[in-house]
């Protein structure tokens, strides 16, 4: 679970891009462990039902977010993909560091704010830990492939030659992960906080936490290295295309 970049208006202060990133890591958490608490209330102990719905409520979110706030921050929500920005040069020419470190505590901010909102809205306690051991070399492995995909499709998304909304590449991109991972796709350290004080559906033990967040850092190295390697070349010469060749 995760957020996505798209290029931010430079119009846009500093405090406007942290009240965005802030706000849309809450909201999203706030999605991700509301709509597991419900799912879970309702699918009478069916969870292939919960995790679908929870799964819904995560996509739908995910879209909708982007699509609001990422020409105010780029739509972030994540400390992996605002790094993997940084590293890669999109994050701006100036304050990079300062801008970067801003980013990441708003989204580990929210991402308690969210967890605690969701706590309010189905009456439960807003201070708790969650008991959920997700532990593991499979589930380890499946948090690197699942942020690998995600910093993939997201810095692939940069390409003109993309024809797709990165919103939509990256809602996609999370709903498949939730079902092909191990580890239901957690892809974010932001919501690893988030959900590991939530002792719900979408929670994880905090003795879990921190290979979890390891696993998602390697996978983000390597996304962007894959995508770094694929990345079009501005000193190639273009070559003609036939029209018949073309995409319709």
């Amino acid at each position: 679970m995760s957020g996505a970049s798209v290029a931010p208006a430079d119009d846009n202060s500093l405090g406007q891009k942290l009240l965005a990133e802030g706000l849309g890591t809450c909201a999203l958490l706030c999605v991700v462990i509301g709509s597991g608490i419900m799912a879970e209330r309702l699918a009478d102990g069916n969870v292939a039902l919960a995790l679908l719905a929870n799964t819904l409520a995560t996509v739908f979110a995910l879209y909708v977010l982007i699509e609001t706030l990422g020409p105010i921050s780029g739509a972030h929500f994540n400390p992996v993909v605002t790094l993997a920005l940084a590293v890669s040069g999109r994050l701006g020419p100036q304050r990079v560091a300062l801008t970067a470190l801003g980013y990441i505590a708003c989204q580990l901010a929210g991402a308690v704010l969210g967890a605690w909102l969701a706590h309010a809205m189905f009456g439960l306690d807003l201070l708790q830990t969650s008991t959920k051991l997700r532990s593991g070399p499979g589930l380890w492995l499946a948090e690197v492939v699942a942020t690998a995909a995600l910093i993939w499709v997201i810095c692939r998304s940069f390409d003109g030659r993309v024809q797709a909304r990165v919103s939509t590449l990256v809602a996609c991109t999370i709903g498949a992960a939730y079902w092909f991972t191990a580890s239901t796709s957690f892809a974010n350290p932001a919501a690893v906080l988030g959900r590991l004080l939530s002792d719900s559906f979408a929670g994880i033990a905090p003795s879990s936490a921190p290979a979890f967040v390891l696993a998602q850092c390697v996978g983000g190295a390597l996304g962007l290295l894959l995508a770094l390697q694929l990345q079009a070349r501005k000193t190639a010469a273009p070559r003609a295309v036939p029209s018949a060749s073309l995409p319709k």
